[in-house]
């Protein structure tokens, strides 16, 4: 058997949408990024961009472990003395609550200019209000994704 590589023509990309209601952050960051780089797909080729679009909606609503609330993100300006803190509740109350599961799916993606085009492809709403109905997308249920498996 010849090993099958996947060229332009080969792509086929859905439309998902993921309600972020309750589900924890770094395991709904997770199977984004595995559906932004398309390796549910037994066609996955590494240097193709073959993952879907993911629509994620009520991103307000995520769940955070721990003391994870109170921790810092920070970042630096790129001036003398510029670094920068917030923590992840006051982002979630300010005017941007997306970039919190934006810069999460981010940083599990591998860095270069193939991750930024995957990036493009994740578009992430506060509420519960989105613009594309046009496209059908289809429901992906991550809470029951995410159910740990209990013994008796």
């Amino acid at each position: 058997m010849k090993t099958f590589t996947a060229t332009p023509a080969d792509i086929d990309k859905k439309w998902i949408i993921i309600d972020a209601e309750g589900v924890v952050l770094g395991r709904l960051a997770s199977i984004i990024a595995m559906r932004l780089r398309g390796k549910h797909k037994p066609s996955f080729t590494p240097h193709m961009d073959m993952g879907d679009n993911v629509i994620v909606i009520n991103a307000e609503k995520i769940q955070l472990t721990g003391k994870k609330r109170e921790e810092n993100f920070y970042w630096h300006t790129g001036h003398p003395g510029g670094i920068k803190s917030r923590t992840k509740q006051q982002i979630l109350e300010g005017a941007y609550p997306e970039r919190v599961v934006t810069k999460a799916v981010q940083r599990m993606l591998p860095g270069g200019p193939l991750s930024r085009k995957q990036m493009t492809n994740l578009r992430v709403y506060a509420g519960t209000e989105h613009g594309h109905e046009a496209q059908n997308p289809t429901v992906l249920d991550v809470k029951s994704m995410n159910k740990k498996n209990t013994r008796s």
